[in-house]
C-alpha cells in the first residue's frame, strides 16, 4: 500500500484518496485552531503560496486530542482558519493521529518516520510530515518547527531556488 491509496475525507465530508497529489511534494500537518501554535497557519499558508504552483500541496488535518485545541466541527474550524489566520491550503475533516482511533493516513505516517528517540506517537499538534513527489515520506518535523524552517527542504525536493 502506498500513501496515495489511503482514503481522506474532505471537510465537506466527500471521501478521496491522496491519488489526486501524486507528483506532488506533500506536506501534511495536525493542525489546531486554539493551540499556542496556531501562528503557524501563517507560515503555512506563506509556503502554500510560494510553492504551491511549483509542486507543493499543504494539507492540514485538523485534531482535537491535544487539550481539545480543536474543539469545532468541520465547518467551523474551516471558518476560523480562513477568517483567523486566511489558510486556503486544503483543510481536510477532523481527525486523531495517535490510539486505536488513529486515522489510516496518521498511522501509515508514524510508522514509516519515527519521531525523537524512534517514537510512534504524535506528540502534539502541528507535527509535520514532507512527503515527496514518489510518495517517500522524507522528514518529520516536530511540532515547534516553524514552517520557514521547513522551506529549504521542500525547495531542494522541487528543485527551487534556496530562499535566503
Amino acid at each position: 500500500m502506498s500513501i496515495y491509496d489511503i482514503e481522506v475525507e474532505t471537510a465537506r465530508g466527500a471521501k478521496e484518496t491522496l491519488e489526486r497529489y501524486r507528483g506532488q511534494v506533500m506536506l501534511i500537518v495536525n493542525t489546531a485552531t486554539k493551540c499556542g501554535l496556531a501562528p503557524q497557519f501563517d507560515g503555512l499558508e506563506k509556503l502554500h503560496q510560494t510553492y504551491g504552483d511549483k509542486g507543493l500541496a499543504v494539507l492540514g488535518f485538523p485534531c482535537g486530542q491535544f487539550a481539545n485545541q480543536e474543539p469545532g466541527d468541520n465547518g467551523q474550524i474551516q471558518e476560523a482558519c480562513k477568517i483567523n489566520f486566511g489558510v486556503t491550503f486544503p483543510l481536510f475533516a477532523k481527525v486523531d493521529v495517535n490510539g486505536s482511533g488513529a486515522h489510516p493516513l496518521f498511522r501509515y505516517l508514524t510508522e514509516n518516520a519515527r519521531g525523537f528517540l524512534g517514537s510512534k506517537a504524535i506528540k502534539w499538534n502541528f507535527t509535520k510530515f514532507l512527503v515527496d513527489q514518489e510518495g517517500r515520506i522524507v522528514k518529520r518535523f516536530a511540532p515547534t518547527d516553524k514552517p520557514e524552517k521547513i522551506e529549504s527542504h521542500i525547495a531542494k525536493l522541487l528543485g527551487a531556488p534556496a530562499p535566503v
